[in-house]
């Protein structure tokens, strides 16, 4: 003989929810910068679109950065205090009896052809008033880099240590750890009155070749490389009403 207790059924209150009532979500919204899709992409040829990733600023400070050069006056009060004679001497002392500064001529002597004059020229006139200032010997690619200042703003040039040839690039130029690619990022996103954007070159013995540019919306600051083919960098873009700026990854080389 069996027996079994079966309760009572449980029974639903009259005008009372079974279930709590779940509220709906509020549809997130993205942040601002993922809203501004010119930051995501950089068309490197007609067709080829690279794609920008956001990256660590902890990766990207853990990165050797390429060359340490002083931070530029921000303003022209700051250029008229800062003393462009003092810091290149500070640079002299060390680049070697192949760089020396005579009064106005700064001179190079590659090892291969006649010694490179580069005389400044501070004239009243915007079209003539140019500057030469050396910043770093660059063993990688066996370079030099000189700061070439204008009357208004200025550029960055690449003198050649074997053959003295002279190439015109962005920016201080950030080597590739096997030497075979070098980048140029500038940003000039406020001002504008330098190409904001990216180069990036080949280097071939002591040939240069520019593979491709793009000027861009957004400013590439400080790139570095994480291999051989992959660059992080800080990109600056104009967003209301200012400057802002985050990391981001790109492979720059297929």
């Amino acid at each position: 003989m069996s027996c079994s207790f079966r309760g009572p059924a449980e029974r639903a209150q009259p005008g009372v929810s079974v279930t709590a009532p779940v509220a709906r979500l509020p549809r997130p919204i993205p942040p601002r910068i993922y809203r501004l899709g010119h930051l995501d992409t950089l068309v490197q040829v007609p067709g080829r679109v690279l794609p920008i990733h956001q990256a660590s600023r902890g990766t990207y400070e853990r990165l050797p950065q390429p060359i340490r050069l002083p931070v530029p006056p921000a303003s022209a009060e700051e250029e008229e205090a800062f003393d462009f004679e003092a810091e290149e001497r500070n640079r002299l002392r060390t680049a070697g009896k192949s760089v020396r500064r005579l009064g106005k001529v700064l001179w190079l002597y590659p090892t291969a052809a006649k010694a490179v004059q580069l005389r400044n020229n501070p004239a009243d006139n915007p079209d003539t008033n140019i500057s030469y200032e050396y910043l770093a010997t660059l063993p990688a690619i066996r370079q030099w880099l000189v700061a070439v200042h204008l009357y208004e703003g200025g550029y960055s040039m690449l003198v050649d240590q074997r053959t003295g040839r002279r190439t015109r690039v962005w920016s201080a130029p950030a080597v590739a750890p096997d030497g075979r690619h070098f980048v140029c990022g500038n940003s000039d996103v406020l001002a504008r009155y330098e190409p904001s954007g990216l180069q990036l070159w080949s280097v071939d013995g002591s040939t240069l070749r520019l593979l491709w540019e793009r000027q861009t919306e957004w400013g590439c600051t400080q790139p570095r490389w994480l291999d051989n083919k992959t660059i992080l960098f800080e990109q600056d873009f104009f967003d209301n009403g200012d400057v802002d700026t985050r990391v981001v990854r790109l492979t720059v080389v297929p």
